[in-house]
């Protein structure tokens, strides 16, 4: 068993009511699924990365989107498998168990799209890798959304800063990435994410996902202003594409185009 699947093992229980149902955690989930609600069509094929607890899985599949949602953590996919039987899902959305460095075990035919959402890509220090290994994998025009934790987030400099802790502040400028529980997280800019994937994906657009709306780390805070949060977020998803924006947040939404 790898380190990441002890780590994500361990938040698995709790991942929901940390984040996928704070008020936060629901603003950012809404701007990617706008994304995917434009880009997936009914009937379509979509391979999902680091599926999580299968909020992402769950909603392609209400919108008529075969998934195949997969995860390292067996507790992530668990807790999936069972939302998915809740939902009465299973003929559109399958769960499997997978980790990245895997992908080149995938022997199911072209997919017509992928997905990682939340920083699953963050915890590989080879991006190429996985780049070819989807390219392999997808049709051509087949289109990649990647929702990845970039380098450049002031919200968090500000935040850290404030509560006297440097070290927090600026953990995502340092060379070579961070150790979290036992497990290397990288953050990787959307240029280096880009080069990473070409020249097999063509880049198609950027947005921020926590530039002007506050990190989830804030939640605590947010909740006393929720004026304040819902404006942010209302001017957020207006200006999501403006420069320099995708570049300086929590999460970037990197789409690409299968050459």
């Amino acid at each position: 068993m790898l380190p990441s699947d002890f780590a994500f093992d361990a938040l698995a229980a709790d991942y929901d009511t940390q984040f996928t149902h704070s008020r936060i955690g629901t603003l950012m989930r809404q701007a990617v699924w706008r994304r995917l609600d434009g880009r997936f069509r009914p009937g379509q094929r979509v391979l999902e990365l680091n599926c999580g607890t299968g909020e992402d899985a769950i909603h392609l599949g209400q919108q008529g989107v075969r998934v195949l949602a997969t995860d390292l953590s067996r507790e992530m996919v668990e807790i999936t498998r069972q939302k998915v039987a809740r939902m009465r899902l299973t003929a559109t959305v399958e769960v499997q168990q997978l980790a990245l460095e895997h992908l080149h075990e995938l022997e199911i035919p072209p997919f017509d799209g992928v997905l990682s959402n939340f920083g699953g890509l963050n915890c590989v220090a080879e991006l190429s890798g996985v780049g070819c290994a989807l390219a392999a994998r997808l049709q051509p025009g087949a289109l990649a959304l990647l929702c990845v934790m970039g380098p450049l987030v002031p919200w968090e400099w500000g935040w850290f800063l404030g509560h006297g802790d440097p070290g927090t502040a600026f953990r995502r400028l340092r060379p070579g990435g961070v150790v979290w529980r036992d497990l290397k997280i990288h953050y990787p800019s959307i240029r280096t994410l880009r080069r990473a994937f070409s020249p097999a994906f063509r880049f198609c657009r950027a947005s921020a996902i926590g530039a002007l709306l506050p990190p989830p780390f804030t939640e605590s805070w947010m909740v006393r202003h929720p004026r304040l949060l819902t404006f942010l977020n209302r001017w957020e998803r207006r200006l999501e594409t403006l420069p320099p924006l995708p570049w300086l947040a929590d999460h970037y939404l990197l789409e690409l185009e299968r050459v």
